[in-house]
């Protein structure tokens, strides 16, 4: 495909001025301004022609643009009306030749259970409030997602991406694990947003595992496991996980009949134990 003319600073101000759009904290606004960013994101997100990439707060049009330039259909969920209306307009005029090709469904992400078409890829510099949630969420309601990479801030991307035993290792790292392999993928300075954020930030990318590790029941269990414990990660299994098994020794039992140790803390975990554990509730 031939390259299109992105946006850059001049046009996201501009755009921002008509439209009289004041990038809020609240729905985590902060607009992409360098054009090389946005190619080095689709890079990395393996985006392809054909492809049907779903993309999550595409505000102002910087990343849809970039995405659309490799031939791949687009559809972004934005929540902002203003700016949802205006995206096939921006796209109209400087791709006119991709405009077919995008898709605009004006909703809270967190509330989005069909699509128009069936994603095969997320791509998105997601709001930073809401990065995991919307991210779990769209991983549970579109199996047909086999990859992606997501824009979020650096100590959530680090956490989302980390191993068992790592001082950031957590729920979200054990859930987004449940879907498939995540890596983080590069840094982005600060310098590419307006307004310039006041964190760093990290592309994360995922794989989806060919076969889910269990059914939505199990999923749904380990889930629970994994909330209970690292809600006080300090304690020990035994102690986190009585409140789901009912006491202190009905954890302990569930646990040996495991084969995790109760004195073990949920850090020390894998999702493989987790799902074990899960497998031990009647």
């Amino acid at each position: 495909m031939s390259e299109l003319r992105l946006l850059g600073p001049a046009e996201i101000r501009d755009l921002a001025e008509l439209l009289d759009v004041t990038p809020t904290k609240k729905l985590g606004q902060n607009f992409v301004i360098d054009a090389n960013t946005v190619r080095r994101i689709v890079r990395v997100g393996e985006v392809e022609a054909g492809d049907v990439v779903v993309e999550v707060g595409p505000g102002l049009g910087s990343l849809t643009l970039g995405l659309l330039e490799t031939g791949a259909r687009v559809v972004a969920v934005e929540i902002d009306g203003r700016l949802a209306a205006q995206l096939p307009v921006t796209v109209a005029q400087l791709a006119p030749q991709a405009a077919e090709r995008l898709t605009v469904v004006h909703r809270d992400a967190l509330a989005v259970t069909e699509l128009p078409e069936q994603p095969d890829r997320l791509v998105a510099n997601l709001p930073y409030n809401v990065s995991v949630p919307v991210l779990l969420h769209f991983l549970e309601t579109f199996p047909t997602l086999r990859s992606g990479v997501v824009m979020v801030q650096a100590e959530v991307g680090q956490r989302v991406a980390a191993g068992p035993g790592s001082k950031v290792y957590g729920a979200p790292s054990v859930k987004a694990a449940w879907y498939g392999t995540w890596r983080t993928a590069g840094a982005v300075s600060r310098q590419i947003f307006w307004p310039v954020p006041n964190v760093d930030s990290i592309l994360v990318g995922f794989e989806r595992h060919e076969t889910p590790p269990g059914d939505e029941t199990l999923r749904l269990r380990t889930f629970q496991l994994v909330d209970a414990a690292f809600q006080q990660r300090r304690k020990t299994l035994r102690q986190a996980l009585a409140p789901v098994f009912g006491d202190p020794a009905a954890a302990e039992e569930a646990l040996t009949a495991a084969g995790l140790p109760p004195s073990a803390r949920g850090e020390q975990l894998a999702l493989a134990d987790f799902a074990r554990l899960a497998q031990t509730r009647p």
